[in-house]
């Protein structure tokens, strides 16, 4: 009888249809025990071929498309879209409405980062933690209908400026719900950050080095947490950035429990966004109005923003017509989830579990 017991690898697919993928994500993996031997990212179930339905709208047709990117950061996701078509037109946008995009942007950011927290601490099964974090998402959520209508796939943000102005009494509700949502921050952070048993499940745990994160072309709040300050708002700044005071929070360690912290360091800075924006906000007109038959001239331009997720562009192609010759979308979810397969070899599944959540991946803007 022999003294040693054979073994072999097998394979295990977490995913399509799994709460911890956080969407229809899978994941093929290769297992020695409990230990991951290798990793094949599956991608594809939510492809929609929405940047091929854009050669058949108009420019403003697919505006209200874009926010089903990426449908945790509706906002943005029509700002940078918007950016794109302005320089593709030379549209200028007035003033207040740049201001009036920075306070939606913002919120919006919020509220994804408030997700990604809820949804990392659910995943570890810490679910008061979830709940506080969700209950403060609904009061952000709050301000962004009573400006924009809507919840989720918010159309606010459209070339040239605009739609709405702000409710009566905003200020005083964001003043309100930023009270609220700082005190339960504080609560959270104690909870959920300095708890031994969260820590001992995120730090140390799937560390993606800088070098590796810029050769996977990461960015956003992931590369941010492995030592790379790269934030577009301010090497870069678009709108009126370059006028508001606040800072890149950057983290050393690149590991799970950075890529959380850092979203909470974030959230507070986008306060400060907030309150400064709406301090500073001038008077005059929300939009650059369009004909409805807007046809630019033939060319191309490429719009950038810093999304919730990273760097996020459009590209688009011009054929003189009022409809988009091509249409491209430049995700940061897509190239931060390529990095999965370099870091899940030596992880336990439920470190995976972990470092996926950690990542803060949405397949409405990966798979398109």
């Amino acid at each position: 009888m022999s003294d040693t017991l054979e073994t072999q690898e097998y394979s295990l697919n977490l995913g399509p249809q799994h709460p911890s993928t956080h969407g229809v994500y899978h994941a093929r993996l290769r297992l020695d025990g409990e230990t991951i031997v290798s990793c094949e990212n599956v991608i594809g179930y939510l492809h929609r071929g929405m940047e091929k339905l854009a050669e058949s709208r108009t420019y403003a047709q697919f505006a209200p498309f874009t926010s089903r990117f990426d449908y945790l950061s509706g906002a943005l996701n029509t700002w940078g879209y918007a950016m794109a078509l302005e320089k593709l037109g030379g549209v200028a946008v007035p003033e207040r409405a740049e201001y009036l995009r920075v306070i939606v942007g913002e919120l919006q950011r919020i509220a994804s980062h408030l997700v990604m927290l809820a949804s990392m601490v659910i995943d570890l099964n810490a679910v008061t933690g979830w709940m506080y974090a969700f209950t403060a998402r609904e009061g952000i959520l709050d301000l962004l209908e009573a400006v924009t209508g809507s919840r989720m796939t918010i159309n606010y943000i459209v070339a040239g400026g605009v739609i709405e102005d702000l409710p009566s009494e905003f200020e005083s509700k964001v003043k309100r719900t930023f009270e609220d949502l700082r005190s339960r921050l504080a609560d959270f952070d104690r909870l959920v950050s300095g708890n031994e048993i969260f820590q001992g499940r995120t730090k140390g745990i799937g560390v993606i080095e800088s070098g590796t994160a810029l050769e996977f072309g990461m960015t956003g709040p992931n590369l941010r947490a492995s030592g790379v300050g790269l934030d577009l708002r301010k090497d870069a700044p678009y709108s009126v950035y370059d006028r508001i005071d606040f800072e890149v929070p950057i983290l050393r360690g690149g590991d799970t429990f950075d890529r959380y912290y850092i979203h909470l360091l974030e959230i507070h800075q986008s306060v400060r966004i907030v309150e400064q924006a709406l301090d500073g906000l001038p008077s005059g007109p929300l939009r650059t109005k369009l004909p409805k038959a807007w046809k630019p001239a033939a060319g191309e331009a490429f719009g950038t923003i810093e999304s919730t997720r990273g760097i996020q562009g459009y590209h688009i192609v011009s054929d003189g017509s009022e409809r988009p010759y091509r249409m491209h979308l430049r995700s940061p979810a897509f190239a931060n989830i390529a990095i999965v397969p370099e870091i899940a070899p030596g992880l336990t599944i439920q470190d995976f579990v972990a470092t996926l959540a950690s990542l803060d991946i949405v397949l409405g803007e990966i798979d398109r």
